[in-house]
């Protein structure tokens, strides 16, 4: 598959996501269903995690290594982040577009959540750790973020158990469509910075 920077943010727009399949060519994908992780009350996480955000156990950062973000997230047994997808995704974020939203234990990479930000939209790529409750706290976080900066959707794309615990719902496709229509309507600011620790 060819692409282009703007073409593949264009495809997003749309409500369309690049995956490669088991051979390792890159298509986009749509759901009929569409998962979202709510920025609203509905959002909730257990109580264990919350004494583990009261330790303050992790540090977030954005973009302090985002080539590792992406790789952690491709290290399973079944990826669909083939190595031309992992490129798109460095492209998208040397142009803006892509960021990773990391936890760190000192100077330990612990967890990391890849996506893509555009006007009012935040599009969960994917996520993974590398200490335990890494990626939870980086969700938990990352939620905080999107609602000071007034974002309008997280879309995680497919819902799965775990998103589930966080509150995660789905729409069908005309109500997805709606909402982001809305919020591609959004001038949000995800991260001015190249490399942020927050």
């Amino acid at each position: 598959m060819e692409f282009n920077i703007q073409a593949v943010i264009q495809g997003y727009t749309q409500g369309y996501f690049l995956m490669a399949d088991s051979h390792g060519g890159i298509d986009w994908y749509s759901s009929r269903e569409r998962a979202l992780i709510p920025l609203d009350r509905r959002f909730r996480y257990p109580k264990s995690l919350r004494r583990i955000l009261n330790q303050e156990r992790f540090t977030t950062a954005i973009n302090q290594d985002f080539r590792a973000v992406v790789a952690g997230c491709a290290n399973r047994e079944t990826t669909w982040i083939s190595p031309q997808l992992q490129e798109i995704y460095f492209a998208l974020y040397q142009a803006g577009w892509a960021y990773s939203f990391e936890t760190w234990q000192g100077d330990r990479l612990a967890g990391g959540i890849l996506g893509i930000a555009i006007g009012g939209v935040f599009i969960g790529e994917s996520m993974f750790f590398q200490i335990p409750e890494g990626s939870k706290v980086a969700m938990v976080k990352l939620v905080e973020r999107l609602r000071s900066r007034g974002f309008l959707m997280f879309d995680a794309q497919m819902l799965n158990p775990h998103l589930s615990r966080f509150g995660a719902y789905t729409l069908d496709e005309q109500e997805y469509q709606i909402l982001l229509r809305q919020a591609l309507q959004k001038k949000c600011i995800f991260n001015p910075a190249t490399k942020l620790r927050i």
